[in-house]
């Protein structure tokens, strides 16, 4: 268990003011915080390797035998100067190493304005400190591409879609790291476009990598992507590490910091995420596309984070989740000015499931609604979604949770369709903001409250004390108490 001691103490104890003047710094004193817990805390590691799902993989080496700079290909960081021409010739000599270990591409300081460009195999890309690489703003310049398989079309309009300005695809050990130099996407002109409905298709991701494997990204700073910030896609062992990300948190839409898609094994930790939209959101594609492209994003694990969401959640899984999703461990984060901490968002003709996802050790600060499950959330892709095709959400633990200036702590609606099953909350301690009875809210769900539960869960639950014992049985598991006027 971790206490409320230190800087998560601070934060329960001042809802008001934050306790420092940035995020760096705020991310610097909880972390010094938590090496307190170390042992507490699981790292899951053995032997250098990586265990998630069960299954050991290696984290590929982020050391290479040859190493090039920008310059070397002709790139001037003066913030004015094209140099899309520069990064893929240094990704091109790079593409020749591949039986030789690969190589590295490093980012001096300066201001590297470029157009979208291509990664390859068994290659670093090394941004130092000081280092911004800035993306081009007008739209000719961003190349389109076909809709993502499962999600039929781009997400925003059917057609194609607007590449990513980092791009790489059926690609293995690629790493993206430095002295937390900055990719910045300088997405507030196609966010005044988005808004006065001027683009004709969807909006690029700032970096997206798909079909790949072996990818590490750590060190860095992403900032204000034009959509979402990083989209790793149908992609197996992916390590994100140390990593901020940025955007306004109002008037940016959609720019969600992290989207597992059909991701296997993957590990995000020790992050730092302020956005315009949910700092995470766990998805595996969109109602009948996806149901047919049939890949789950599983064995994923997110841990030591700060993040902070207003208009959206912390941590969402879905909507876009008719591949399924399973085997999640979400644990050790911070919560704060947010008007979701943690969500799952599904609907009718998504298909798929949502199971043994376990949430442990979360703080909320200051947060609208706690926790969130949605089984109505209708956004498809067109008329030819099945609505008999109908989600599964079952096995989902919320372990250890405190937090100070929550309005409405839970919020779990099911339906007569989609009931939610086997859901269990265990030592939980919330400080409300709104006195109202019936704050923990209910509708078609079936679970267990083990121990301490505060504010008192609602009657849907049977109520075991901390010896496990049956203190209570449910009242009904379809009694419906929903208030969103609260």
């Amino acid at each position: 268990m971790v206490e409320n001691s230190g800087v998560l103490g601070w934060f329960l104890l001042n809802p008001k003011t934050p306790p420092f003047a940035s995020h760096k710094t705020l991310f610097a004193f909880l972390w010094v915080a938590a090496l307190a817990s170390l042992f507490v805390w699981q790292r899951n590691t053995i032997s250098g390797f990586l265990v998630l799902g069960g299954v050991p993989v290696r984290q590929p080496s982020k050391l290479r035998p040859v190493v090039f700079c920008l310059t070397e290909f002709g790139g001037v960081g003066d913030g004015v100067t094209l140099n899309t021409e520069a990064f893929e010739r240094g990704v091109s000599a790079i593409s020749k190493l591949g039986n030789k270990g690969g190589g590295q591409l490093s980012v001096p300081p300066g201001r590297w304005l470029t157009a979208p460009f291509n990664l390859t195999s068994h290659m670093t890309l090394f941004l130092a400190s000081d280092a911004v690489i800035l993306a081009i703003q007008d739209e000719k310049y961003w190349p389109l591409m076909p809709a993502l398989p499962s999600y039929g079309y781009g997400r925003e309009h059917p057609g194609p879609r607007y590449t990513s300005l980092i791009h790489g695809q059926n690609l293995r050990d690629v790493v993206i790291t430095g002295h937390n130099g900055t990719i910045n996407g300088q997405g507030q002109t196609w966010w005044t476009k988005y808004r006065q409905k001027l683009l004709n298709h969807t909006r690029g991701p700032l970096v997206q990598i798909l079909w790949s494997s072996n990818i590490v990204i750590s060190n860095i700073t992403l900032r204000d992507s034009p959509f979402w910030t990083l989209h790793p896609y149908d992609c197996k062992n992916v390590t994100v590490k140390n990593v901020t990300i940025l955007a306004p948190v109002y008037h940016a839409p959609n720019t969600d910091g992290i989207d597992p898609d059909s991701c296997e094994d993957m590990l995000i930790e020790d992050c730092y995420i302020s956005v315009g939209d949910d700092a995470i959101a766990i998805k595996s594609g969109w109602d009948q596309y996806g149901i047919t492209y049939g890949r789950p994003s599983r064995n994923i694990v997110i841990r030591n984070l700060v993040v902070r969401s207003n208009v959206s959640a912390g941590i969402s899984i879905g909507s876009e989740m008719s591949g399924g999703v399973s085997n999640v461990l979400v644990e050790n984060i911070l919560v704060w000015e947010s008007r979701r901490a943690m969500r799952i968002k599904t609907a009718p003709g998504r298909g798929g499931y949502v199971r043994q996802i376990t949430y442990r050790n979360l703080v909320f600060k200051n947060v609208r609604v706690g926790i969130v499950i949605k089984t109505d959330y209708n956004e498809h892709p067109g008329g030819g979604y099945d609505p008999k095709a109908l989600p599964i959400l079952r096995d989902i633990s919320f372990i250890n949770i405190r937090g100070q200036g929550v309005r409405v702590p839970v919020r779990i609606q099911g339906s007569e369709q989609i009931p939610i099953r086997n859901v269990t909350f265990e030592d939980m301690k919330v400080g409300i903001t709104y006195k109202k009875k019936h704050i923990f809210q209910c509708a078609f769900v079936q679970g267990q409250a083990i121990g301490t539960i505060s504010p008192a869960p609602c009657d849907n639950f049977d109520r075991y004390n901390e010896q496990g014992q049956l203190v209570k049985h449910a009242a009904s598991q379809n009694v419906t108490d929903i208030d969103y006027e609260i």
